[in-house]
């Protein structure tokens, strides 16, 4: 009887690691307490507007590629994206605007010219971004921190004597300033920081490697929107055997002898070889690993940002927007003290507004586009949602409304809201945290919890809490990552 494994989730992670133990041999199955999969990589449906959910940006699409290949699938049969030629489309209050191109020499030639800085500053920052990137990649986003033979590579040598190139005790700000004069590129190049809900003024300037995935990996999209990733892996996830089971709520992970050896479900245990979480860390313990102790410092990190978003049908179009814009603050720093220590938004916010029917022309019909407008949020702390949700709703209007010449409250014609309580609810990240903890501390990498149990054997755990962090490429390395601790099946 071949050893069998139970993923706990079907966020993109968990159906990642679903994909890779299947190809390792082992008999999968996924169990997930909604009626759809993809945790926040899913899509809604408004009036005539279909939406995503969540993600908006796809970088690394390779990682999407390779679960494929694992099982000699070409995965264009089921998944198909293109690059983008813009990466993003910026907005400031004074009429400055500014388009990212995604060819670098163009984008350095024309970010010199418009914001008067050297391009030789534009060419040497994009470098050091890659050289953090090459340093680091293998042994922060490859393998797992907590394991002692990680250290024991040319990788970390290397890392170790370059640690200055790192930038691990200035922030991201601090950084940006030393390369750049202009306040508003300095800005541009801050706004990194958020890709892993963080502030600029606190994270480390290692994150300034964060470009190099955006302008040098390329940004792309899927043919049928970001939603499209997690649906074709769980199409392939069922064309290759592994067993889905939606609508069904784990309650406890079984342990006995310090091994993980069940799920408990609707009161009775199924058995299997090993077990991978793919749920928030923080409520795993706190649900399914009650009589676990509990790692109490991993667990106290500081919250990630989380977020506010509305999903407006628009009945208009709008020609100077791209499928990614960015309407800055005029006020960054204040921006962030607000969403890290008061707790509550600023009166002054960066506005994000994703257009996937800029590219996926089905999801608004002609002469309409399907508005994704996000604001960077404070986690869900008992605020009153309802009273932000109004006070932050009119901030964004009057925003938008200045940076692009419109009224565009006259254009809305269908709406939907999701606050950070809403998050917590649907995907059970604890206080609708949208990375786990954030990167606000310089040992931030170290501190997030492991993929696997130091309490449990055969327990694992993937996703965006956990090693090496948020966002959909991290979460796919977790998986990877997951796939290179366990043992061979039997």
């Amino acid at each position: 009887m071949k050893s069998n494994a139970a993923i706990i989730g079907s966020g993109i992670a968990g159906i990642a690691s679903a994909l890779r133990l299947k190809a390792k041999g082992y008999e999968v199955d996924i169990f997930e307490q909604n009626d759809y999969t993809g945790g926040k990589l899913h899509s809604i449906t408004r009036g005539k507007y279909r939406f995503d959910y969540g993600p908006s940006l796809f970088t690394m699409p390779h990682l999407v590629d390779e679960l494929f290949g694992l099982f000699d699938i070409d995965p264009k049969d089921y998944f198909q994206y293109k690059r983008k030629e813009t990466i993003c489309n910026y907005f400031w209050e004074d009429g400055k605007r500014f388009q990212v191109n995604a060819d670098t020499k163009t984008f350095i030639k024309e970010a010199a010219e418009s914001f008067d800085e050297s391009e030789k500053h534009l060419e040497d920052y994009l470098k050091s971004t890659k050289t953090k990137y090459d340093l680091t990649s293998k042994l922060f986003l490859e393998k797992s921190l907590h394991k002692f033979d990680t250290y024991l590579s040319k990788d970390t040598l290397k890392a170790v004597f370059n640690i200055g190139k790192l930038h691990l005790d200035s922030s991201l700000n601090e950084v940006n300033e030393k390369y750049f004069d202009h306040p508003k590129l300095i800005q541009l190049f801050n706004r990194f920081a958020t890709y892993n809900g963080s502030t600029p003024y606190k994270t480390p300037g290692i994150m300034s490697m964060i470009p190099h995935l955006e302008m040098n990996y390329g940004t792309f999209v899927p043919k049928h929107g970001m939603h499209d990733i997690s649906q074709s892996l769980t199409q392939l996830a069922k064309n290759v055997g592994i067993s889905i089971h939606l609508n069904q709520k784990v309650d406890e992970i079984v342990y006995e002898n310090n091994t993980a050896k069940a799920l408990k479900i609707n009161g009775n245990d199924q058995a299997f070889d090993l077990i991978v979480c793919n749920m928030d860390v923080y409520s795993a313990y706190n649900t399914l690993l009650k009589k676990v102790k509990a790692p109490k410092k991993t667990l106290s990190q500081e919250r990630s940002s989380s977020a506010l978003i509305f999903y407006w049908g628009i009945n208009k179009t709008f020609e100077e927007l791209d499928l990614h814009n960015i309407l800055f603050t005029e006020d960054y720093e204040k921006e962030f003290d607000h969403l890290f220590n008061k707790k509550h938004f600023a009166d002054d916010p960066t506005v994000y507004i994703n257009i996937s029917s800029k590219e996926v022309k089905e999801d608004a019909q002609e002469g309409h586009e399907n508005w994704f407008v996000m604001v960077n949020a404070p986690t869900n702390c008992g605020q009153d949602w309802t009273a932000q949700t109004t006070y932050i709703r009119e901030k964004v209007i009057a925003k938008i409304n200045k940076c692009l010449g419109s009224k565009i409250e006259n254009y809305i014609e269908v709406e939907h809201v999701v606050t950070p309580k809403d998050i917590e609810f649907a995907t059970s990240s604890f206080q609708g945290s949208l990375y786990g903890t954030s990167s606000n501390n310089k040992f931030a990498a170290f501190l997030r919890h492991p993929n696997f149990s130091s309490k449990l054997k055969n327990l694992y755990f993937c996703g965006g809490s956990v090693h090496p962090g948020g966002g959909i490429p991290l979460c796919l390395l977790s998986a990877k990552i997951v796939s290179d601790l366990v043992p061979q099946p039997q």
